[in-house]
């Protein structure tokens, strides 16, 4: 069985039931539980017109475009996103634009044979859970997700050191700092000083 992680904890147990992807068309739709859908099932308006006591969630594979999803992020408890090998990096891409370009903020959770290596930069495209490949130490796995301190790089998680830092000596500026505010001044001239 595979593991399952968030960003700070093993979780034990996971709530969401997956549809199968070859079930008869015709098959009702469950009115309870938490069921993740192919985006052709749940695209189609008598899944989503459904009565369900349940929460809703999407898995895509590589070839799924994220933008079918863009007026439905809102209705979307979860969107899995399926990474069929290691060596397979669309996935990245995906979960930076549901979270940049279509505004998600829902659980995003990477699946497939995923190692702890690759935690820290799925995270930073903006995933929040991760489906270890069988046999990975989850306790292992989670440290891996702090595995760096600082990043330069704007992401999903977080905009670029450099900004972090104006934004903070602002901040400081405003509270009175001369220091302070000759850094954002020089920052305001295109160039700085020299």
């Amino acid at each position: 069985m595979h593991s399952l992680i968030n960003k700070t904890s093993v979780v034990v147990a996971d709530p969401w039931l997956r549809w199968d992807a070859g079930a008869d068309p015709a098959r009702a739709v469950p009115e309870a539980g938490d069921w993740l859908f192919p985006p052709a099932v749940w695209l189609d308006a008598r899944v989503r017109g459904a009565t369900r006591t349940g929460r809703n969630g999407v898995w895509l594979e590589p070839g799924d475009d994220p933008a079918a999803l863009a007026a439905e992020v809102d209705r979307l408890a979860l969107i899995a996103v399926h990474f069929p090998s290691f060596t397979d990096g669309r996935g990245f891409s995906t979960a930076r634009l549901l979270r940049e370009r279509h505004g998600y903020r829902g659980e995003l959770r990477a699946t497939g044979p995923l190692t702890r290596d690759t935690l820290f930069y799925l995270a930073r495209c903006g995933f929040d859970t991760f489906e270890l490949r069988e046999g990975e130490d989850p306790v292992e796995a989670l440290t891996e997700l702090s595995a760096f301190d600082e990043v330069y790089q704007a992401a999903a998680d977080r905009g670029p050191l450099f900004g972090r830092r104006l934004q903070d000596a602002r901040i400081r500026a405003e509270s009175g700092s001369s220091a302070e505010s000759a850094m954002v001044e020089r920052a305001r001239v295109p160039g700085g000083a020299r």
